[in-house]
């Protein structure tokens, strides 16, 4: 069984202007911690994260059946119309005129849209089914 979302909430990104925040080169370590260094390297915008803007939009997360892929309920997903879909892409696709999101495969000549949770099964695109776009990014709430 798939889980879809009802009049999902699609966000239209919007250049209006650059979002900077401060941007470390060395990397965190996840184990014990290590004195971080006191300056930043850099900024990064977070519109950098938009290729092709007008191409692109976000999506909010409901469910888990991408939970395994580290996609989870609330996470902002950044979806690039632009890139063409292949084989392991994470994808938006359209279903009986709902929209979800499954990693893509292929097999025997079909394209199936598989969950990353054993508790959803994999289905092949139905007829009149479509990939709206590629994920590109997951923005992720840890609050």
């Amino acid at each position: 069984m798939f889980h879809y979302t009802a009049n999902p909430v699609i966000l239209k990104p919007v250049r209006s202007k650059a979002l900077s925040v401060p941007l470390y080169a060395s990397k965190v370590p996840a184990g014990f911690p290590n004195p971080a260094d006191d300056f930043a390297d850099g900024v990064l915008d977070l519109n950098d994260l938009i290729t092709h803007p007008a191409a692109t939009f976000i999506v909010r997360v409901s469910g888990d059946s991408m939970r395994d892929a580290g996609i989870h309920d609330g996470d902002l997903l950044i979806v690039d119309r632009s890139l063409e879909p292949r084989t392991g892409n994470i994808v938006i696709a359209v279903m009986h005129g709902e929209m979800t999101v499954k990693r893509l495969k292929r097999y025997a000549g079909q394209w199936w849209l598989k969950p990353e949770n054993p508790d959803y099964p994999t289905s092949p695109l139905p007829p009149g089914g479509e990939i709206w776009g590629v994920v590109a990014h997951t923005i992720k709430n840890h609050t």
